[in-house]
């Protein structure tokens, strides 16, 4: 995966969509490290905090959230 702010926030809406790195790589292409290293760099970008992650769990956070209600329409 080219890494190009569009395709981050691509990557982004497949890991709060499907809740979950693993099912988001597959869909994508990419290793679940891949995914989680660039949704660091989109975090640290952004300067907010996405998804809210866990051992067994990722969710989108409020602002992860609102984010995702804003790209569903592209």
């Amino acid at each position: 995966m080219a890494r190009t702010p569009l395709n981050d926030l691509g990557a982004f809406a497949a890991v709060a969509r499907t809740r979950s790195f693993t099912a988001a790589a597959v869909e994508l292409g990419v290793s679940p490290s891949a995914l989680s290293h660039a949704m660091r760099g989109l975090e640290d970008r952004l300067g907010v905090r996405l998804l809210a992650r866990s051992t067994r769990s990722v969710a989108p956070t409020e602002a992860g959230a609102a984010l995702l209600n804003r790209l569903a329409p592209a």
